[in-house]
């Protein structure tokens, strides 16, 4: 559960509180990016989280737009930030005078005290019914990036485009991987673009839709990260234990199909729900705990994928909490590590702390939070 402070702190001696901090950052470290989704009425503020996922060691953070007041509650940490532009904003960003005031507006007031390395530009656009949108997608991301450039950040923030599985027209084996024919236009040139900038290829992957949909046929142990049989790629002979790592090389495949191996692929949404409707077959908080729990400690191992094993993967889970008002079915609105109140929803091992009492940007310190990090400590051993 959660640990909730609200009683005063009283000083310690500085070395003290910097030893136990530094414990726990080499104790709770997940290796592994967050999504902090706000599709909620109910959420903790942003100082609040901040705390949340520092008290976790969580260093990399993954945002869908770019909230001034989130960025400024991280401000001053060790947390890197990927911001987002919605897909409402692809038609304005292929103009360089948009996209920079956008980038003046949104990034540069925040950039010198939160590390923000990465603005996606739109969401699963080339999965989506809307062609006019999908020929904004490219325009819209050479914008943003010439925008960074004249404004000298394009060495510390890259662009790129988080995508849904559905581009891909076959992903097993995983060396027959391939994008869709009638997407081809559109990936060639975005890949073009992700060699010339030295960007990766994002794309969200769940191996929780593949058992949903076929749960008689899709070993559940397979996408689970459990122990199982695995499957083996006839053509590489390559052994897969699950499903994530597949689905991962079968992207390599595919951009090499399309002539390119130096782009390298980043998952920026991969997770499990704790909850669904009767027909969502396998949302529980036992499977999800699977696989998360399972995820996170190969992350730790910083592995690689069989085709790719000497590549530590990328990973952002979705997602930090439960967002009570997403649309579509249960499953939306539970994918979450924590609830609202910064109670875990299951547990896989998480200690982290939401303070009750919120913290403004002016107020927060080192010593705030390293004394936090020392009742953290003093709780865990005790209990």
């Amino acid at each position: 559960m959660a640990i909730l402070f609200c009683n005063f702190i009283k000083p310690l001696p500085l070395l003290l509180l910097l030893s136990f901090t530094d414990l726990f950052a080499s104790t709770l470290s997940l290796g592994i990016g967050i999504n902090y989704g706000q599709i909620a009425n109910n959420l903790p503020t942003p100082s609040r989280v901040s705390f949340l996922l520092r008290s976790l060691n969580v260093t990399r953070v993954k945002l869908y737009d770019a909230d001034p007041n989130v960025l400024t509650a991280f401000a001053n940490t060790n947390v890197e930030f990927v911001i987002g532009l919605g897909n409402e904003y692809l038609q304005r960003m292929s103009d360089p005078q948009q996209a920079q005031a956008w980038i003046q507006q949104h990034v540069q007031p925040y950039h010198t005290q939160t590390r923000i390395t990465c603005i996606t530009v739109g969401n699963e656009v080339l999965t989506g019914t809307d062609t006019q949108l999908k020929s904004y997608l490219l325009p819209a991301m050479q914008g943003v990036y010439r925008a960074l450039v004249n404004l000298g950040l394009s060495n510390e923030i890259y662009v790129a485009h988080p995508h849904s599985a559905g581009i891909l027209a076959n992903s097993f084996p995983p060396s027959s991987g391939s994008f869709r024919q009638d997407l081809s236009e559109y990936i060639h040139g975005m890949l073009n673009f992700h060699v010339q900038t030295k960007s990766p290829f994002l794309i969200n992957f769940y191996p929780f839709f593949a058992y949903k949909d076929n749960p008689n046929e899709v070993p559940l142990d397979y996408v689970l990260f459990q122990p199982n049989q695995g499957m083996t790629d006839p053509i590489t002979n390559l052994k897969y234990d699950n499903m994530l790592y597949a689905q991962i090389d079968a992207v390599y495949s595919a951009i090499k199909a399309m002539g390119h191996t130096d782009i390298p692929v980043k998952v920026s949404e991969t997770g499990w729900p704790s909850k669904g409707d009767p027909n969502e077959f396998g949302a529980t908080p036992v499977n999800a705990a699977l696989y998360n729990g399972n995820l996170f400690q190969r992350m730790q191992q910083n592995q690689g994928t069989p085709a790719k094993p000497s590549e530590p993967i990328d990973v952002y889970v979705f997602a930090l909490f439960n967002e009570n008002l997403k649309p579509g079915p249960a499953s939306e609105r539970n994918y979450g590590l924590y609830y609202p109140d910064g109670t875990p929803v299951y547990n896989i091992g998480l200690r982290g702390f939401l303070p009750r009492m919120d913290y403004s940007a002016a107020k927060k310190n080192a010593f705030s939070f390293s004394a936090l990090l020392l009742l953290m400590m003093i709780f865990l051993i005790h209990f």
